[in-house]
């Protein structure tokens, strides 16, 4: 059996940084440079114009010989046999599963408690995802303190949106969302029967919302509730026939009448472009009777409710303003990807309070008719949870990232003393329990960096939650008391694994380690005789963690080294390396790359002829700039929905203000327009890899979602026409229904099998 070994080496230039280096082979620790490497020689010999045209020449005559053979067009018919092969080997990648939710039910015997795992598998063919509930006892032992018995195999349900135990997980909810006209439906199950099955038709209100910025489906304590978001019910269209508008009150159904479109409505952008603004509603199991929580004005979207501990609040959740456009004008900019969007806890009373209470209380019931504001005085708050004992609301806030501009930034932990008498006046106390870290000390805690919270993270003290983060290059188990304000690792301090909570046990935490696949250098034993990919991932302010992932595992298997860089601006590192990139976009993080990039070549670790880059939205505005700014280095690149042109872009994408603050840094939300000045332009295109076209020389692949609003198709194909303008060889794929991460299963396979074979045709010359 061959073991992974990892070794971490930390780069001076890369301050809160550091490079791991991943061998089948053990390998010993390499010193950290005394300064930054400089960048090497000019690698490649540099080609004339008159033989780049000729290789687009040759390109176009293989693509006309592959027609002639009856191959599909733009195919190159010398790569045929490689498309077949990498074909077969990318499916068998697409068919590892993920898993996706986890949850732990005691039953009556405490030693042996239920755990039930959702996993999905891509369904190429149907071209969607497929879902599936995996089940195992836990049982406890002496001899082995813990051991799955999971069920032999799977099982598969079909056309569902969302699973939600109960509580006590006794019941659970199944929604279906309808992709047509017909209702959505909710399904109550118990133990062994279908209990109660809820049509809801769309006049009252449409798909729930069940995706990480808005979901909220949230049972009450006696699991006869449920509050839930939704889109709200259609909006009134104006109505026209023959005689022209057609006044309130006259019936729809005359002949030769028509629905006109009415005003055009503002989305959250990206993923959200179809739909309607989420709105809160509860349901009543039991009837089936669903009410929606009035008093919330339309500016206000909400998300992600729960049950407040005292029936006389009912109900908090978060909710975004769509005033925070320039100069908090009415305009919803994209929120998928981007924690910079102002959120605030809310309060608001359950509309069923009022039947479900005893009479000597309904009297109070005008106290709590109009929702509160709990977090006045915090620009961002969200991912609710009540401790066991109800005495606090903690939640995560990300107002680094909204007062700064980044599209992600280090959070901070906070918690408000609930009321017992569950009264609320809007003037709570919010106490500090993990406050942002600007910049850790060498292997101490680098700051909290969380993607969601589970729907119980509590051990069983009521005082320790339970949750995920990133720490450097990896995702980690931390326990954070929120009394004490105690932050500890959980996760072993030596894993290279990365480690994501699934579901708690009391004290014990199932969760799921990933193998260290990804890391800054994966190379293989005779790593210098192999071609190199540079791996550039997005946001920017994201980051590649140690864990498995389909696509580079694919790579990998056709004996190309990996380097994933962490470049600054990546999460995992401290508020201060994140916050050093906005302003300094297309040459630190481009300097950071081609440093680490010249770390492992002055090392001897790969052959300096044969590099390739591939990366998506920021990750292709890096690969393009590279290409750009260091055009002897790379013999291919693979962008897919680059950023190439931000002057292009900031008056297409649903992020405007994005321009501004990578350009400008923290000052950008102050010169953020929706008319940009002479300047402004000026900068945008200067800061572009569109600025650098005249010295790309690396054939370069295109990879874009046609229904891409965050970073619109134009602007890949812009650059691309650009370089087929100078004679580069270039190949470029449009997904007609793809949006910005080309993520439909039938999609991604096509785009990681163009990388593959584009790869090999130019890495193998």
């Amino acid at each position: 059996m061959v073991v992974l070994t990892t070794t971490f080496i930390s780069c001076a230039k890369f301050r809160c940084h550091s490079i791991a280096v991943v061998n089948l082979l053990p390998v010993s620790a390499f010193p950290s440079p005394a300064r930054a490497l400089p960048r090497g020689p000019l690698l490649r010999q540099r080609i004339s114009k008159v033989s780049l045209h000729s290789l687009a020449m040759a390109a176009s005559e293989a693509s006309e010989a592959a027609a002639d053979k009856g191959l599909p067009f733009g195919v190159d018919a010398t790569m045929v046999d490689e498309y077949a092969s990498q074909s077969k080997l990318l499916q068998e990648f697409v068919k590892i599963p993920s898993f996706g939710k986890a949850w732990v039910f005691n039953s009556k015997d405490e030693n042996t408690p239920r755990a039930a795992v959702s996993i999905s598998q891509s369904d190429l063919l149907g071209n969607k995802r497929r879902m599936f509930l995996l089940n195992s006892h836990i049982s406890k032992s002496a001899s082995k303190p813990v051991n799955f018995q999971w069920s032999p195999f799977p099982t598969e349900i079909s056309g569902v949106s969302a699973v939600i135990p109960s509580p006590s997980g006794e019941k659970l909810l199944l929604v279906r969302n309808s992709e047509d006209d017909s209702p959505t439906k909710l399904e109550i199950w118990g133990a062994c029967q279908l209990e109660n099955e809820i049509h809801i038709a769309k006049s009252v209100h449409g798909s729930l919302y069940t995706d990480e910025w808005f979901e909220g489906i949230s049972w009450n304590k006696d699991e006869t509730f449920i509050a839930y978001v939704a889109e709200e019910p259609p909006q009134p269209k104006p109505v026209f026939n023959d005689y022209g508008f057609k006044k309130e009150g006259s019936s729809e159904k005359d002949c030769k009448s028509w629905k006109g479109q009415g005003d055009w409505e503002e989305t959250w952008g990206e993923t959200y472009s179809k739909k309607r603004i989420p709105a809160l509603f509860v349901v009543n199991i039991s009837s089936g009777q669903v009410r929606p929580v009035k008093g919330i004005p339309r500016s206000l979207s909400v998300g992600q409710v729960i049950w407040a501990p005292s029936s006389s609040c009912g109900l908090v959740f978060v909710a975004w303003s769509s005033d925070n456009g320039f100069q908090e004008t009415p305009r919803k900019l994209g929120i998928k990807y981007c924690y910079n969007r102002p959120c605030a806890l809310y309060a608001a009373p359950d509309p069923f309070r009022e039947e479900t209470e005893k009479p000597s209380t309904v009297g109070n019931k005008d106290e709590t008719t109009t929702m509160i504001k709990l977090t006045a005085h915090l620009s961002s708050a969200f991912f609710p949870r009540f401790s066991p004992d109800g005495k606090y609301l903690v939640f995560v806030s990300a107002k680094s990232a909204v007062d700064s501009g980044a599209h992600n930034a280090t959070n901070s932990m906070h918690r408000i003393e609930w009321p017992t008498d569950g009264k609320l006046d809007g003037s709570l106390g919010i106490v500090d329990v993990v406050p942002i870290v600007m910049c850790p000390k060498d292997n101490c805690f680098p700051g909290l960096y969380c993607f969601g919270l589970l729907r119980d993270p509590w051990l069983t003290d009521g005082r320790t939650m339970i949750l995920s983060s990133v720490w450097g290059s990896r995702e980690v188990i931390l326990s954070v008391n929120v009394v004490s304000c105690e932050v500890l690792r959980v996760s072993p301090q030596d894993s290279d694994y990365s480690w994501n909570v699934l579901a708690l046990d009391k004290n014990n935490i199932l969760a799921g380690a990933k193998l260290p696949f990804e890391a800054i250098f994966v190379s293989h034993k005779d790593s210098a005789s192999n071609p190199t990919i540079v791996v550039l991932h997005g946001g920017p302010h994201s980051v590649y963690p140690s864990s498995y992932s389909k696509s580079l595992a694919f790579l990998f298997s056709q004996g190309y080294n990996l380097l994933v860089v962490n470049y600054r601006g990546s999460l995992g590192f401290g508020e201060e390396a994140l916050q050093s990139l906005p302003g300094n976009i297309g040459s630190q993080d481009v300097n950071d790359v081609l440093t680490a990039l010249d770390f492992v070549i002055k090392r001897g670790l790969i052959d300096p002829s044969r590099v390739a880059v591939v990366g998506g939205s920021h990750g292709g505005f890096l690969t393009t700039h590279l290409i750009g700014q260091a055009p002897d280095t790379f013999v291919a690149a693979a962008a897919r929905n680059p950023v190439c042109n931000l002057q292009l872009m900031v008056g297409t994408t649903d992020i405007p203000d994005w321009c501004f603050v990578e350009i400008y840094g923290k000052d950008g939300k102050k010169y953020f327009s929706e008319s940009p000045s002479v300047d402004d332009l000026c900068q945008f295109h200067q800061k572009s890899p569109i600025s650098h076209i005249s010295k790309v020389k690396t054939p370069t692949l295109f990879l874009l979602g046609a229904q891409d609003l965050r970073v619109p198709v134009s602007n890949g194909l812009q650059y691309a026409r650009a370089l087929k303008e100078r004679g580069i060889e270039s190949k470029t794929i449009v997904f007609p229904e793809d949006i910005h991460g080309i993520d439909k299963p039938q999609s991604d396979f096509e785009s990681f099998l163009n990388i593959g074979v584009w790869f090999k045709k130019h890495m193998s010359k």
